[in-house]
């Protein structure tokens, strides 16, 4: 069983989201402000559709914390849906809701539409529609804060950037930068209404987007992921839902949209030689082992080996399309256009910061299988001990 694990509530247009978290220990110092930081974060971006104006996301705090500090018992967030007074009458959850209004059924191509209503045999795809929206990735962000305030009490960071929207991408191999030219590039990133760290690519994203929004269309991308401050030593070889890699990769494709995960080189390491894939180790009395590059990714048979762990997912384009393609509706069985829900052009910035909230979850739930540990106190020495062997082995 994990050591840490989140649950998350709620439908798109329903009262609220809510999200428990389970495992985190106790004396963490936390704050609802920590949370919304990040839920404002999710909501930016060039691109983002009407949801974003209505909404304002922020973290009620309903259980699990105390005095500003973990108690160690489950935590319990809600998330409420502004746009809720404009669908109680439809979203109730008792008879008097009218299920007949709003009734969805031309199934899009590329959403869980279809497949959902017939596996729950639903004749109206608002009830599939519903939870499988990205709406629900607001939980996700606030339980991910959580996580990466843990993280950062023991000097672990996540930072992200987008490398490609559309046509527009970047060139090169970022995987031998240093922390200090990762955490400078994160900072760029915030500034960038689509996280691009280059100013001529990002015009050209956002130009991007515009021609693809004009068009009714939509646009996906790749995001870049780093993981900086690990220590040596987080999963483990020894069975394959240890591997920290394994874990990662599984996390980033719950996310929507996300159709592939890479580590480090990812797919290029298949088209090279091995000289030019591993990365050679030296040793210096100050710093310890170290690698001169990083094309792992920071992990060597599922283990993090010291250096910054990168993830890179790519993200389809929003299957909601304002020139919608053709589909079948489900109670005629007939050709017809594809419903149209509110929706985004590019939400590829926005899941950027959902991305890191996944990959802090996965970090500090496997950095906490690796320390145990009941309080932050506890854990922080155990890290620290985990650092220091890896500098006098």
């Amino acid at each position: 069983m994990a050591a840490l694990r989140y649950l998350t509530a709620g439908e798109s247009h329903g009262p609220a989201l809510t999200v428990i978290v389970e495992g985190m220990v106790a004396g963490l110092p936390l704050k609802a402000e920590d949370i919304d930081a990040h839920l404002a974060r999710r909501q930016m971006g060039h691109g983002r559709g009407g949801r974003m104006v209505i909404e304002k996301d922020r973290a009620a705090i309903l259980s699990g914390i105390r005095g500003g500090r973990t108690l160690g018992s489950p935590i319990c967030l809600q998330i409420e849906n502004r746009d809720w007074k404009n669908w109680s009458a439809i979203m109730a959850a008792g008879e008097e809701a009218d299920v007949a209004q709003r009734r969805v059924t031309q199934p899009r191509p590329g959403h869980a539409d279809l497949a959902g209503a017939i596996k729950y045999d639903q004749r109206d795809i608002r009830n599939i529609l519903e939870r499988s929206s990205a709406r629900e990735t607001a939980a996700r962000v606030a339980a991910g804060a959580v996580a990466r305030r843990f993280l950062d009490e023991l000097g672990i960071r996540i930072c992200s950037h987008v490398t490609a929207i559309g046509g527009a991408a970047a060139t090169g191999e970022p995987v031998d930068r240093t922390e200090r030219e990762w955490a400078d590039a994160a900072v760029r990133a915030e500034r960038s209404s689509v996280r691009c760290i280059d100013a001529a690519l990002e015009q050209a994203m956002i130009a991007a987007i515009d021609a693809a929004k004009g068009a009714g269309d939509s646009l996906g991308g790749v995001i870049e992921l780093a993981v900086l401050g690990m220590p040596v030593g987080v999963g483990s070889h020894v069975q394959g839902d240890r591997r920290l890699d394994a874990r990662i990769a599984g996390a980033m494709m719950s996310l929507q949209a996300i159709k592939g995960v890479e580590i480090g080189l990812g797919f290029a390491a298949a088209l090279r030689p091995g000289s030019r894939v591993h990365d050679e180790i030296h040793h210096d009395d100050k710093t310890g082992y170290g690698r001169a590059t990083n094309r792992a990714g920071g992990i060597e048979g599922g283990i993090s080996n010291g250096a910054p762990v990168i993830v890179r997912i790519a993200m389809k384009p929003i299957p909601t399309l304002y020139k919608p393609l053709m589909t079948v509706d489900i109670d005629s069985r007939q050709p017809v256009a594809a419903s149209v829900e509110r929706s985004d052009a590019c939400a590829v910035p926005a899941a950027a910061v959902v991305a890191e909230a996944i990959l802090a979850h996965v970090i500090a739930d496997s950095l906490l299988e690796t320390t145990g540990g009941d309080t932050i106190e506890q854990v922080r020495r155990r890290v620290d001990e985990m650092r220091e062997q890896a500098l006098r082995f």
